[in-house]
C-alpha cells in the first residue's frame, strides 16, 4: 500500500512512524508519553486502523505502539518466509528492540494473541490480552481459509489481484465483516474495503495464514506462568467463545473475560467497553504499592 495515497487519511497518521528492522520495513503508530507500555498486535488481515478508536483512549494512561504486522497495511513484507507464528512473533521482538519499546502488557486480537502468547513464550513478563483469541478453531470463511486452501491460493502469484477484484466489486467485503458478528460503523468498513482491494495487503494475509499453526503455542499455554487474560465478544462469528473459555479452564493464570453481545471486532465495536476492561485487568494485575 502507498502511504502517500492510501494512507493520506488513515487512522491517527499523526502518531506513524516507518522503522526499518530486518528483515521488514514497519509501519507503527505511538501514542502517549507515561505509564505501563502496551503493545497492540492486529490480526489477519488487520491493520492499525483497527485500534483507530481504542488506541487514544488507552493513550490518555499508557504509552501505546502498534505496528502493521509483516505483509499488512503498511508494512513492507521482508521476507515470505517470516510469516509464521514463530517468525512474527520473533520479528515483533526484534521490532520492540529497534523502538526501545519494552511492553508491560501486549494485547493482540485474533490471531495477534497467538502472536503475543508466542512473544511470551519466548521472552517472559509482560502480561497477556487476547481479545477473541485466535487460538483453536475457526468458524465462517476462515475455516476454509486457514491453512490449507490459503497455502494453494497463495502459491498463485495472480490470486491476490483477482482476489481483491472481486471481494471489492461484488459485495465480499461486506459479507466478510457480517460473518464476524459485528457491526462496523461506515469508516471501518470502507477501510477494510480498501485494504483488501490492495493485492499486496492480500498477499500478506494470504502469506500469514499459509504458514499458520497454533498448535505448539495453545499446548504450552496450558504450563505458561505468564499471567494471561481472554476478552470474548459473545457473539462472535469467527471464533468460537468456547475456544477462549476452554483455555481458561486449563491454566489457573489465564481468566477469561465477556464483554457482552458482539461479535469478532468488538473491540471496533465497543473501543469504551474494550479499554475499560484493559484498564481494569491492568489495575487487577498490578502490585498494590502500584494502584
Amino acid at each position: 500500500m502507498r502511504w502517500d495515497n492510501d494512507g493520506a487519511d488513515w487512522p491517527n497518521r499523526d502518531h506513524s512512524q516507518f522503522v526499518d528492522s530486518r528483515p521488514h520495513r514497519w509501519h507503527a503508530q505511538t501514542m502517549g508519553l507515561n505509564g505501563p507500555v502496551l503493545l497492540l498486535l492486529h490480526g489477519t488481515g488487520g491493520a492499525t486502523h483497527s485500534w483507530r478508536d481504542l488506541m487514544p483512549d488507552l493513550a490518555r494512561d499508557y504509552r501505546v505502539v502498534a505496528p502493521d504486522l509483516p505483509g499488512h497495511g503498511f508494512t513492507a513484507l521482508g521476507s515470505r518466509h517470516r510469516s509464521s507464528l514463530p517468525a512474527m512473533a520473533e520479528d515483533t521482538w526484534h521490532l520492540c528492540n529497534t523502538m526501545g519499546v519494552q511492553p508491560d502488557v501486549i494485547v493482540g486480537h485474533s490471531a495477534g494473541a497467538a502472536i503475543a502468547f508466542a512473544m511470551a513464550q519466548s521472552r517472559p513478563g509482560p502480561h497477556i490480552i487476547g481479545l477473541n483469541a485466535a487460538l483453536g478453531a475457526f468458524e465462517g470463511p476462515p475455516a476454509w481459509l486457514f491453512p490449507i486452501m490459503a497455502r494453494a491460493l497463495a502459491s498463485f502469484p495472480l490470486v491476490p489481484n483477482l482476489f481483491s477484484r472481486i471481494a471489492t466489486s461484488t459485495g465480499g467485503v461486506d459479507r466478510l465483516l457480517d460473518a464476524t458478528g459485528s457491526i462496523l460503523d461506515p469508516t471501518g468498513r470502507r477501510l477494510y474495503s480498501r485494504l483488501v482491494g490492495n493485492p499486496s495487503h492480500v498477499e500478506g494475509a494470504l502469506e500469514m495464514m499459509a504458514r499458520w499453526s497454533t498448535r505448539s503455542v495453545r499446548d504450552r499455554i496450558k504450563t505458561m506462568e505468564t499471567p494471561a487474560t481472554l476478552i470474548v465478544g459473545d457473539r462472535d462469528g469467527t471464533v468460537p467463545p468456547s475456544v477462549s473459555r476452554d483455555i481458561a479452564a486449563e491454566n489457573p493464570n489465564v481468566s477469561y473475560v465477556s464483554l457482552g453481545p458482539y461479535g469478532h471486532l468488538a473491540h471496533e465495536e465497543a473501543p469504551a467497553e474494550t479499554a475499560d476492561a484493559i484498564r481494569s485487568i491492568i489495575f487487577a494485575s498490578a502490585p498494590a504499592t502500584e494502584r
